[in-house]
């Protein structure tokens, strides 16, 4: 079975001879002569893919002539002895928006090395020389190259006959595409390594380049450091694991509701009504189960079409987990027999698939490193699994085990984290698992041996912002968030501190650097985001990268509910990215747009689409917290919540229509008097202190940004009453999309992040004199339309909710003059 993309097997022709074949890359296929030719020259290591901008390739300038010869060469610095010069081929994204790599690009097809003690190379000792035949490419394999003990300066490679650069091409007739030779060829390399006794000698040291072709610019990365947690692709670290016997999983504090809690209206079940309306209309049970029945055989000859090529077939069988997700959260709290039937039909339709081994994915297992389907694929139909079993399906937990003990032994696990594509999205996969009422400690333990990076929990811990924009393995972007959620997850379930650290780290520099007005993250692969630029002009804010940045938050909250920040940013993506990218019952947007006009709606399995449906099914557990005396009330909708203290059952009813009403009523249930501990959230952006009442009588004042503590016995219709500080809220814009001469700004009204909409673009400027609070008191509150303000001395403007957008142009950062 093949088990590597772009790995190099050794096959047989019909004569018996070896001939070297480098699987799923049509473009790198080798003969018997071109096997024999390069497996000398193979250095057992092959090359991580180096998208970051920090580690992106040598590329020298383009030219249309492939005998031009271009040179690049390398001052050592000293004279010195050399044992070996090896290449580090280029293993980069070919063009944006698209799965595919192409290792070996650009190089040289024709070459020659030398050494020489002086950087005119009067005196060169040759110790590689390509130029009369065709050098295989090598793919992703380092080349090594000795030198039998040559001793020098200097080190060149001369490339005499180029490689041509790859361009994607589409057939329209077909909607397919591929890499094609394009007219323009370079000399590219990620790297040049100068070896004497196990140490790299080049690294640090000046290179220089031809004048006619070199790129000066990029020259410095042929000489950088190797990558902190290594240069290859294989994985395979066995005294990274620790025996489960001596794992010490922290105490939680608190813990998430998976039943009991009933909303009452608002806007909260308005949304999860909707949701419900997307996942029964989106896709039929049939259309879902779809790659299922092709790898059975009972479909056959499908030929995709559109979106359909890459969101279903590539991504085979993360449209059953799109839908499991979202179907299996929301039928915890809301019930809906039509969902029901179509969440056990698509589990069934599953069980009925698997085999005898305890396979379950929809895509065969020789294909697991095609597209994304090793880590996105597996873990989306993970998720989704699992959350249907917390639903009540009685299938689904026992088949993920099944797969999870297949999967745990497979030989392919030391490519998973960079020998796919984002390898890293598949570990939250095995630590939900290893966490769910099934777990072994092996799904934990496949985390330690084939996927941990010490040395980037280390600089996650240290608070090192290139950790997250300049990650060294793959494309930077929210999707790191999900290695992050199951680094803690590691925490919870072993108690090695390095997990907690490396992961309080990536929050703390997330919310610090990639943050909009409103929470939505604003880092996205293939674009360059670096730290507090906060582009308005790029499409940013992914949903699927909120949705993965609840849960993370939500994770801290069962460690330290009582710090309020997690609630605080778990509130805002609920509302301002959650919501305000649900169009009705239709679909999900994919970016939050925070200026011009919202994106159209989307009903096509995109990643957005299923960790939103997953999210807003979620939105009831993240509305209280439980704890073993009481309970932390977290968000505010009308609402009922049923929990135990002590063995005595207690219910608290809130009857409140905020955010448009900040008054908020709650009354207790209970049998008997009983003793608890209930805490309210002083929200972090209230305007004042907050009073509350019980029964009537002022029970203190809590500080914005805290809990305040209700702990006394409760009895039969005890009431709290309290009015939340909310108040319009203005911050100035720092990113990188400035207006010359004017200032923009942002504004809230308590947690939720206010849009301008009524005039042109162009026009959307605020005429005000001074900082924000002067700002602030400019927008008046309309009579009879809650959160919608008038703007004082502009009348063509109108602020609203962010959420309430739908087609219109608008600005969350209107302009005002300097």
């Amino acid at each position: 079975m093949n088990l590597t993309r772009r790995t190099f097997v050794v096959s047989a022709t019909s004569a018996g001879a070896a001939v070297l074949v480098c699987r799923e890359n049509p473009l790198a296929s080798w003969g018997e002569e071109e096997s024999s030719q390069l497996a000398p020259y193979l250095s057992g290591m092959r090359m991580a893919a180096t998208p970051a901008s920090e580690y992106r390739a040598y590329r020298s300038k383009t030219v249309t002539d492939p005998a031009t010869s271009t040179w690049v060469q390398v001052d050592l610095g000293k004279t010195a002895l050399i044992e070996s010069v090896e290449l580090y081929p280029a293993s980069e994204r070919m063009y944006p928006g698209r799965d595919q790599y192409y290792a070996g690009e650009g190089f040289p097809l024709r070459f020659h090395i030398d050494v020489s003690s002086n950087a005119e190379f009067s005196s060169p000792k040759r110790i590689a020389d390509f130029t009369k035949s065709d050098f295989p490419d090598p793919g992703d394999n380092i080349t090594r190259f000795p030198t039998k003990g040559i001793q020098g300066r200097y080190v060149r490679l001369t490339a005499t006959q180029l490689r041509p650069v790859k361009m994607y091409a589409k057939n329209e007739a077909t909607q397919t595409g591929g890499l094609v030779d394009s007219p323009d060829y370079s000399l590219t390399l990620a790297k040049v390594g100068v070896m004497s006794n196990g140490a790299d000698l080049a690294v640090g040291c000046k290179a220089s380049a031809d004048a006619q072709c070199g790129n000066t610019e990029l020259l410095g990365q042929l000489t950088r450091p190797a990558r902190q947690d290594g240069e290859g692709i294989h994985r395979d670290q066995p005294h990274l694991v620790s025996d489960a016997s001596t794992w010490r999983p922290p105490s939680l504090k608190a813990q998430v509701p998976k039943t009991g809690v009933a909303l009452a209206g608002g806007v909260f079940e308005k949304t999860m009504l909707n949701n419900i309306g997307y996942l029964l209309e989106s896709f039929t049970t049939e259309e879902l189960l779809r790659q299922f029945y092709e790898r059975t055989g009972k479909i056959t000859n499908f030929k995709p079409v559109g979106s359909q090529k890459f969101w279903e077939e590539d991504l085979a069988g993360s449209n059953a987990g799109r839908f499991l997700m979202g179907a299996g959260n929301t039928l915890r709290w809301i019930g809906n027999p039509e969902l029901q039937q179509k969440l056990n039909a698509v589990v069934d339709g599953i069980y009925a698939c698997r085999k005898p081994d305890g396979y379950i994915m929809a895509y065969p297992e020789d294909t697991i490193f095609y597209s994304e389907r090793a880590a996105y694929t597996r873990a989306w139909l993970t998720h989704g699994l699992l959350e249907a079993a917390y639903s009540g399906n009685e299938k689904a937990l026992p088949m993920l085990r099944g797969y999870y003990d297949w999967y745990n032994r497979q030989p392919f696990l030391p490519l998973m984290l960079r020998g796919v594509i984002q390898g890293g999205q598949g570990m939250v996969a095995n630590t939900r698992v290893a966490r769910s009422p099934l777990g072994k400690a092996a799904d934990a333990q496949v985390i330690q041996r084939y996927y941990q990076e010490d040395e980037w929990l280390k600089g996650l811990t240290k608070l090192e912002e290139k950790q997250v924009w300049q990650y060294p393995y793959d494309r930077p972007h929210c999707y790191l968030l999900t290695d992050i959620e199951a680094y803690l997850d590691m925490y919870l379930i072993t108690g090695e501190p390095l997990y907690h650290d490396a992961a309080m780290g990536a929050w703390e520099l997330y919310r610090a650097h990639w943050q909009q007005a409103g929470g939505s993250i604003s880092i996205i692969e293939f674009e360059k985001d670096p730290p507090d630029s906060n582009y308005l002009q790029q499409k940013l804010g992914e949903l699927c990268g909120s949705s993965f940045w609840v849960f993370l938050s939500q994770r801290f909250q069962m460690l330290d509910p009582d710090d309020e920040r997690f609630a605080a940013e778990i509130e805002k993506s609920i509302y301002n990215v959650a919501m305000a990218n649900q169009d009705s019952t239709y679909g999900l947007r994919y970016h939050t747009i925070l200026e011009g006009t919202k994106e159209k709606a989307t009903r096509m399995n995109t990643c957005c689409e299923g960790q939103g449906t997953r999210l807003i099914g979620s939105i009831p557990e993240h509305m209280y917290s439980l704890a073993a005396d009481g309970l932390y009330m977290n968000l505010f909708a009308p609402s009922g919540v049923r929990w135990e203290v002590a063995g005595r059952a207690m219910t608290l009813n809130v009857d409140t229509n905020f955010p448009f009403d900040p008054r908020v009523q709650a009354t207790i249930n209970c049998q008997r008097r009983t003793r608890a501990n209930l805490r309210i959230r002083v929200p972090s952006w209230a305007a004042s202190e907050m009073e509350i009442a019980v029964n009537g009588n002022i029970a203190g004042k809590g500080k914005p940004g805290t809990y305040f503590p209700l702990q006394r016995e409760w009895s039969e219709g005890d009431t709290i009453d309290f009015t939340l500080p909310a108040a319009v809220r203005v911050k100035r814009y720092q990113g990188a999309d400035q207006i010359a001469g004017k200032n923009r700004y942002s504004f809230e009204y308590g947690p939720v992040l206010l849009a301008a909409v009524g005039a042109k673009k162009m026009d959307m400027a605020i005429e005000g004199n001074g900082g924000p609070q002067e700002l602030a008191q400019l927008l008046e509150p309309i009579d009879g339309s809650p959160m919608h303000f008038s703007v004082r001395g502009n009348p063509a403007l109108t602020f609203v909710p962010y959420w309430q957008i739908a087609d219109e142009e608008f600005t969350c950062y209107p302009a005002v003059k300097a």
